[in-house]
């Protein structure tokens, strides 16, 4: 079987996923085609080589409807030949699009391809699709499918994380993410946006908050209780009935925000390597595609990280960065206790709740981030892993190739 290796990995910063936000005067498309010019300027990439493109969205619809993978290939001029696909696995599909990549590399259908993701939510907001899983009130019904933040209140219910925990792992992230951003870290990576007279441009995540303080989170009012009241909450405890009512305890603070974004990896061969110049930066070993129930939901990644690890026969012990998207406190703090996942390893220069969720790009994101950290602190086995709706979750595991 053939290997398959990381060999350059870019992205844009994140942006405030609304009008008001830098990235807002750009379209889906231009993130993604932005930085497939960049790739070839600081790879001397022939995208002739390039046998396929995949990107993970989670809202494929309107200005990231019609396979924006395939659009953007035809935009960025990578030529007829190069051809693209559009996965969606919700908030996972970045990390997925990655995972299937490496597969296909390793049996032998690709040799040099691109991976990674997108999601102006600025553009295409959250629930726009109008899809069953969210809109059709019986398929609601059966399935338990309540929004994320009353599944992040379930889950500190039924673990009986308090309040000050959860906003505590909050001003955490924040203050390793504003550490990061003036220590340069995401220097090698981070593709700014250029200011136009339409744009303002962007060079850094800007949902970043170095301002923020445990009183100010204290301060915060729960963010889902109202909607749980709503008649989410019933439907969360018909399916889930193990705890007699969910504590809403998670805040705007406490939760993933909103970003738009884009990333991608390029991935190959040892042998496109050296026909392309490039130096493997990590090997991508496996992933693991895990589900667990839906009204918990956002349980999914940490399985899928459990998964990856033993597939290959190692032990959390042997990870020496986790990449977790931060989809609430409460399952970070679940990581970290039940992996034994302190906070030098996981997470070390901040997440999604600082930096921003930009729901298909994020996968791909903290792949390249896992191998950038394991660059920096010498180190061997990462894993990158995210949880979407409906129960889902996808985990990549990757080992550093020493320069």
């Amino acid at each position: 079987m053939t290997d398959a290796y990381v060999l350059d990995y870019v992205r844009t910063p994140r942006g405030k996923a609304s009008a008001r936000g830098s990235l807002y005067p750009h379209s889906p498309l231009d993130l993604v085609v932005h930085l497939q010019k960049a790739l070839v300027e600081r790879t001397s990439l022939d995208p002739s080589r390039v046998d396929d493109i995949t990107l993970g969205c989670a809202s494929q619809v309107d200005e990231q409807g019609s396979n924006i993978a395939r659009t953007a290939a035809l935009l960025a001029g990578w030529g007829d030949d190069v051809p693209g696909g559009t996965i969606n696995r919700f908030c996972a599909s970045g990390v997925d699009a990655v995972g299937q990549t490496a597969a296909r590399i390793r049996g032998g259908d690709l040799g040099l391809a691109v991976a990674g993701g997108v999601e102006s939510v600025s553009h295409v907001p959250m629930f726009v699709d109008r899809g069953p899983l969210w809109h059709d009130p019986e398929i609601v019904r059966t399935i338990g499918s309540v929004h994320m933040g009353i599944a992040a209140d379930l889950n500190a219910t039924i673990e009986g994380f308090s309040r000050d925990e959860l906003d505590a792992y909050g001003l955490e992230t924040q203050q390793k993410a504003a550490r990061a951003r003036t220590d340069g870290a995401f220097a090698r990576s981070l593709v700014p946006l250029p200011a136009t007279d339409d744009s303002p441009g962007l060079d850094h995540d800007e949902l970043v908050r170095p301002d923020t303080t445990a009183e100010g989170l204290a301060a915060l009012p729960p963010a889902f209780a109202e909607l749980g009241a709503s008649g989410q909450d019933a439907i969360a405890l018909a399916a889930y009935d193990r705890v007699p009512a969910i504590d809403h305890l998670h805040t705007v603070g406490t939760s993933p925000a909103m970003a738009d974004g884009a990333a991608l990896l390029l991935i190959g061969t040892a042998e496109q390597a050296a026909a392309n110049g490039m130096a493997p930066r990590a090997r991508i070993i496996g992933s693991a595609s895990t589900s667990v129930n839906p009204v918990l939901m956002l349980t999914a990644g940490q399985t899928a990280v459990e998964t990856v690890i033993a597939r290959a026969g190692l032990t959390p012990a042997d990870i020496d960065v986790f990449e977790f998207a931060e989809a609430f406190s409460a399952l970070c703090l679940r990581f970290r206790r039940d992996l034994d996942a302190g906070p030098d390893r996981m997470n070390p220069n901040g997440g999604t709740m600082a930096m921003g969720h930009a729901f298909g790009a994020t996968g791909a994101i903290l792949v390249g981030s896992c191998v950038e950290e394991l660059e920096r602190r010498d180190g061997r086995y990462g894993v990158a892993a995210v949880s979407g709706a409906a129960g889902l979750g996808v985990a990549v595991l990757v080992e550093r190739i020493p320069a």
